[in-house]
């Protein structure tokens, strides 16, 4: 494919000049559309004429015709063209290229609306306006894409690496339209694990879905992966695309595989779901990583506020990273469970900010613990660094369900293949490692034996949960009018401004006091004799700035309000525990809260802080997934022995060479 590749780029070497290197990708891409459509009506052509000419002009490429050049011996197709011309008969007639080439793609039935989206129009007379036109044409009419020499899987490859080049040409992210194929192939077989002995019944029909498609590869592996089980199967493939150009390549490749071309549709997911009434058997997806949604703001937050009929009701991420707004979407467009209790499956590729950004009731947590209450997640496989060709961040492969087995019911199977990576001869931008298939087998079949091992761990959907509990500690001030400490009121904004009011500080001399209440009725002497009048906001102050910290004062009280005589929290002292559920071996439920919460205060803060207690209307729930943690490994450091002697050697030879540089 490789090869193939490089020939299809290599025209690149006829636009150098008149094109700059970020504008190749609009005239290949359309250009490898346009020839591989070509080469896929070749065996038609006639049939296709002969149907045509029975319709009156006027609606020949109208779609309702469902024209299907089928013949005894092939399957035809359910898209056509109205013009007598292909690139090679264009080409006969050099004068009227330009006309030839724009007849020919207005000539394509109007479900193949692709060429719009490449606007090939404007591509074709700009290309004849730089007298480049007919050598590019040229050059792709010697292309032979047909099927049977160039298979459907092999084209997506093809298109994708032709997007990454241009991408990676404009300093554009190649990322955010192209899944490497070994990562596509192991998300397939993790969503198809659980499903291959009933994927091979004859009668089976299933519908796949990728709300961020690209140019369709994830839908392309799916229906290879399914028809490889079952022969006779039946497939529906939709997606949403965003990118006109990637819109148009999926279009295509879907059309040549005979799907419904309707079913390929157009639009930013995350503002309009375009498949708003469908749920799908199976959902992939591999949303753009680290892209923000400032943009569409106001349409997911309106989404969000319509409560439950949302997608995106149980909470919104940090508007930096929509990652957890397509896990809602894809979880969202799982097929609703049937009478047998089959409903739907989605695999979705994320970075590693879904598992632990946000603290207790923030967006990130909430979305995590709908996904866990909901018992959503079935797996999580943590992939190796560097497998995708923008980025080597870690990331991680979610496989969801709506209708778990019995077995993995409240449970998440959390699976460590990070050491399964092959360094790749040669890297291809950021892309170092990939997944071998022996590796994807491997990973495939800890999936499915649902074990725990050293790479495997099985895990309770609420050991995720947590409560964070605000701890407090008494406020003890001592006071003494330092001459620092009068410096600091002199320098004070506010204070600072109040006259007589240093002066009536002076007049406390070094007395100390460990009592607040005490300090401010002396202090209500001193101000008066000055005189000084404080508003009760810069009484406040007056002895925030003066008071110190100091174990051996005494407890400060409220003096009034609602909490008048109670313990008086000091903020600076002021700490967070985050407490697992059933921690102590008690119940991992929420009504086991206080119980639960009371013993981890006994037992874990009260021996270190006895004075201490819990703010009880400050305690929230959380849900993180601390994938590493539950991976890590110690390893011990060097002996210090070993550190010394290497140091000792390196030290030796550093003064053997200088020694060497000296004579």
């Amino acid at each position: 494919m490789s090869v193939l590749s490089q020939f299809v780029w290599s025209v690149a070497d006829t636009l150098r000049g008149p094109y700059q290197e970020a504008e190749y990708g609009s005239v290949i891409l359309p250009f490898t559309v346009l020839r591989r459509l070509e080469c896929v009506m070749e065996p038609h052509r006639e049939t296709m004429a002969e149907i045509i000419s029975q319709y009156p002009a006027d609606q020949q490429r109208r779609t309702h015709l469902k024209l299907k050049t089928r013949t005894p011996d092939n399957a035809g197709l359910n898209f056509w063209t109205t013009s007598k011309y292909t690139l090679e008969k264009a080409l006969q007639d050099p004068h009227n290229l330009l006309a030839n080439l724009i007849d020919y793609v207005s000539g394509f039935s109007s479900n193949l609306d692709v060429f719009k989206s490449f606007d090939f129009e404007n591509v074709l007379r700009t290309l004849d306006a730089r007298d480049r036109l007919a050598p590019v044409a040229k050059h792709f009419q010697g292309i032979d894409l047909s099927p049977e020499i160039v298979s459907n899987a092999d084209m997506g490859d093809l298109f994708e690496n032709l997007i990454y080049r241009f991408a990676e040409s404009a300093n554009d992210g190649a990322g955010q339209f192209y899944t490497p194929r070994d990562v596509v192939r192991l998300l397939v077989d993790l969503v198809y694990a659980e499903d291959t002995e009933a994927l091979r019944d004859r009668s089976q029909v299933r519908s796949i879905y990728d709300p961020t498609v690209g140019t369709g590869g994830m839908l392309t592996v799916a229906d290879e992966h399914l028809h490889g089980l079952n022969l006779s199967a039946s497939t529906a493939l939709f997606g949403q695309e965003i990118n006109p150009r990637t819109y148009a390549i999926c279009k295509a490749d879907l059309l040549i595989r005979g799907q419904d071309p309707t079913n390929v549709r157009q639009g930013d997911t995350l503002v309009v779901d375009r498949f708003e009434d469908h749920k799908f058997d199976y959902v992939l997806s591999n949303p753009p990583f680290g892209t923000d949604w400032k943009a569409v703001a106001s349409q997911v937050t309106a989404e969000h506020e319509r409560g439950g009929q949302g997608r995106f009701s149980s909470g919104l991420p940090t508007v930096g990273d929509a990652a957890m707004l397509f896990l809602l979407h894809v979880a969202s467009k799982m097929r609703d469970v049937d009478k047998n209790g089959r409903g739907g499956k989605a695999g979705i590729v994320l970075n590693g900010s879904p598992l632990f950004t946000g603290g207790a009731e923030s967006g990130p947590s909430k979305i995590r613990g709908h996904m866990l209450e909901n018992d959503l997640i079935e797996a999580i496989v943590a992939l190796p660094n560097d497998m995708f060709y923008n980025t080597g961040i870690p990331t991680y492969l979610w496989i969801l369900s709506n209708a778990k087995p019995t077995e993995r019911m409240g449970t998440v199977q959390l699976i460590d293949a990070t050491g399964l990576g092959s360094k790749l001869r040669k890297s291809i931008g950021s892309k170092r490692v990939e997944i071998s298939d022996g590796a994807r087998t491997s990973i495939v079949q800890a999936f499915a034996a649902r074990e725990t091992s050293a790479t495997s761990k099985i895990f309770e959907n609420r050991d995720f949960a947590y409560w964070t509990v605000t701890v407090e500690r008494p406020l003890r001030l001592r006071f003494q009018c330092t001459a620092e400490r009068i410096t600091d009121v002199a320098v004070h904004k506010v204070l600072g401004k109040i006259p007589h009011l240093v002066e009536a500080l002076g007049s406390f001399g070094e007395h100390v006091y460990l009592n607040r209440e005490q300090f401010l009725r002396d202090l209500g002497k001193h101000l008066g004799e000055c005189p000084v009048t404080l508003t009760a906001a810069q009484r406040k102050t007056l002895w925030q700035t003066i008071g110190e910290h100091d174990d051996a004062a005494d407890v400060c009280r409220y003096a009034s309000g609602p909490h008048k005589g109670e313990i008086e929290p000091d903020p600076a002292l002021r700490d967070t525990e985050n407490i697992p559920f059933g921690w102590g071996g008690r119940p991992k439920i929420h009504d086991a809260a206080e119980e639960t919460i009371d013993a981890y205060i006994e037992t874990e803060v009260r021996p270190h802080a006895t004075d201490a207690w819990m703010d009880k209307t400050k305690t929230k729930t959380g849900y993180e997934i601390p994938f590493t943690r539950h991976f890590y490994e110690y390893i011990p450091p060097r002996p210090i022995e070993d550190i010394d002697a290497d140091l000792n050697r390196v030290v030796g030879e550093i003064m053997e060479m200088l020694r060497e540089v000296e004579a």
